[in-house]
């Protein structure tokens, strides 16, 4: 009797390791409704930025209906080097960050630890006493500081309509002196300074790109009582097997984290950030876990996250959210109310940007379609009508210069004729 308990439990865990490792396979495009013909346009496309030196590599990615159907990497993660870029490079993915905090605190609105319309000051206190600023300064030496209409609320911080000062609008002195002079020593630290500086409008009456998403992220530890770092570990990264998604690094994972490039004078690219042990990925740690912005992944990964979000909130078994939450997360919650950095005929979900008009938008993405990218010109999305999934990785920043990520989405939909 106790070698057949043995036995059993020997075959459990074989089981759960095999579940733990299922890969996406890879799957012939053309029985994937995609032209091969049309698809090595892609590589052209992104080979041109390339070759003009504006942007050191790129890799590409395509998944329809759970299969990988395009993965190609071109160009180096180290120009100075020559180490071409591979599969399993590492990248800064910088805001694609925020749909994984996002999700996270999600996973606990299921729990049953909050509604969406509860104030933020329920668990967070500091934010009771917020003021607006007539003229979003963070300062708040100037204009007038008034009391808000209503409570900032936890979807107000999922949408970027909480008011919240930034760095995009008003005083960006005064509002990087305040949130990083000195550099905050975790996330308790950097939202409660967020918190005294004046909000840049009304909660719910503006839609402001902001640092709501590092509130979300505290929200997560607050709630569950860990802290961000080990929260995505636990109950996303291991049961997805995410096993390269970080918000530090120990070490370069065998050189496999990319170089960091920013454009020139000739906005031709110079290195901004190694990919060695100097990368301030590995010798910054701290215990600041940016929602909005700190994690690094690789394709293998943030493929893996998306596919499971296409899947409604399940991959390989694993489920991570039902799928009216996944329905409700995708959905657009911020009305009428102007997205000024995607433009006309997108709103925003609850962590995902969310295309309403194609016509508007002038985007090849399906409506409905939720998307989002990164500092360093990355950029995924999810086409729930076609079943699709687009991911691009590159290390650039800033990258207003070029349209990569906008070429990409383009040259994916040429190439699907079924």
């Amino acid at each position: 009797m106790t070698i057949v308990r043995v036995n059993i439990v020997f075959l459990v865990i074989l089981w759960s390791s095999a579940l733990a490792l299922e890969e996406m396979k890879r799957l012939d495009p053309a029985k994937a409704g995609f032209s091969t013909e049309r698809l090595l346009k892609i590589s052209s496309g992104m080979q041109k930025y390339i070759d003009d030196e504006l942007t050191p590599g790129v890799l590409t990615a395509i998944a329809r209906k759970g299969k990988i159907i395009h993965l190609e990497t071109q160009g180096y993660m180290d120009v100075e080097n020559e180490i071409p870029l591979r599969e399993d490079t590492i990248f800064r993915i910088a805001s694609m960050t925020k749909p994984i905090a996002s999700i996270a605190l999600m996973m606990l609105w299921e729990e049953g630890h909050f509604q969406l319309n509860d104030p933020v000051s329920k668990f967070i206190p500091s934010f009771s006493r917020v003021k607006v600023s007539s003229t979003s300064d963070a300062s708040g030496k100037t204009g007038v500081l008034e009391d808000p209409r209503r409570d900032i609320t936890i979807k107000h911080v999922l949408t970027h309509t909480a008011g919240l000062a930034n760095s995009y609008i008003g005083n960006r002195q005064a509002y990087r002196k305040a949130m990083y002079v000195p550099r905050p020593k975790n996330n308790a630290e950097q939202i409660n300074r967020l918190s005294k500086l004046p909000l840049n409008y009304h909660p719910g009456e503006e839609w402001q790109y902001s640092q709501a998403t590092n509130v979300v992220g505290h929200l997560v530890e607050i709630i569950s009582g860990q802290s961000l770092d080990k929260f995505l570990k636990e109950r996303i990264f291991e049961p997805l097997d995410m096993k390269d998604t970080h918000f530090y690094l120990e070490d370069t994972k065998d050189g496999r984290l990319a170089a960091q490039y920013a454009p020139g004078k000739d906005k031709k690219i110079i290195l901004q950030d190694p990919g060695t042990n100097n990368s301030r990925w590995i010798t910054s740690k701290s215990d600041l876990f940016s929602g909005s912005g700190g994690l690094v992944s690789t394709a293998r990964d943030y493929l893996r996250f998306q596919q499971m979000i296409l899947n409604e909130g399940e991959l390989f078994g694993k489920r991570i959210l039902a799928p009216s939450t996944v329905s409700l997360i995708l959905e657009n919650h911020t009305g009428d109310l102007p997205i000024w950095l995607t433009g006309p005929g997108t709103g925003f979900g609850l962590g995902y940007g969310v295309i309403l008009d194609r016509g508007q938008s002038s985007s090849p993405l399906s409506e409905g379609s939720a998307y989002w990218g990164g500092a360093y010109c990355t950029i995924s999305w999810i086409d729930r009508e076609k079943e699709l999934i687009g991911l691009m990785m590159t290390q650039v920043r800033p990258y207003n210069h070029i349209n990569i990520r906008g070429d990409f989405q383009v040259l994916t939909y040429q190439a699907l004729v079924e």
